[in-house]
């Protein structure tokens, strides 16, 4: 099976980018630290601060469905809930 590419993008509301932000940031270490993930890398826009994006990859499906039952994930879910306006997730294969 092919590595899993994820693409995450979360926009935060204007008045909560700080705390959004800080909960992103807080996923990185342990997440990194998880099997099969192969990097786990964050990204915010340059025009528009309140826009995040993870790119993600994963050696298989399951160990990406793994991290997303982890603790560490409720912990933000959390710690945000009401300070995200969306929240796009795309699963994704590198084809070239």
């Amino acid at each position: 099976m092919s590595t899993l590419t994820i693409v995450a993008n979360i926009i935060a509301n204007q008045d909560k980018i700080d705390l959004v932000k800080g909960a992103l940031l807080k996923l990185i270490d342990v997440t990194r630290a998880e099997q099969g993930c192969i990097n786990y890398d964050l990204h915010q826009d340059n025009e528009n601060p309140a826009h995040f994006m993870f790119y993600e990859n994963w050696e298989t499906r399951d160990l990406w469905q793994k991290h997303m039952g982890n603790q560490h994930l409720q912990d933000y879910m959390a710690a945000t809930e009401g300070a995200v306006t969306s929240f796009t997730l795309n699963e994704m294969t590198k084809i070239a």
